[in-house]
């Protein structure tokens, strides 16, 4: 129960930091935000289905997901801004 109560204390901290911006998330931060609310989720639900610490598997699977999230919210960026220099 405490590793549940904990991923859902984070996925609120975070959602609540991504709404307090004033400046439009760029797609790489739009990207690594849901790649780590996902990751945390996915982490959780892994971590306590295989009788381990749900914690302890948000944690992995936050920092994964951002990773990942990220690196493919840079790709896609950068093809929006070859489409853009390309004059489409």
């Amino acid at each position: 129960m405490r590793g549940t109560r904990f991923v859902a204390v984070l996925t609120v901290a975070m959602l609540l930091a991504g709404a307090g911006c004033g400046v439009p998330l760029t797609t790489r931060e739009q990207g690594a935000l849901g790649g780590a609310l996902v990751g945390a989720g996915a982490g959780a639900l892994i971590g306590r289905a295989t009788h381990h610490a749900a914690w302890k598997g948000a944690a992995i699977g936050g920092g994964a997901g951002l990773l990942g999230g990220a690196l493919i919210g840079d790709r896609l960026e950068q093809r929006r801004r070859a489409r853009y220099d390309d004059g489409y």
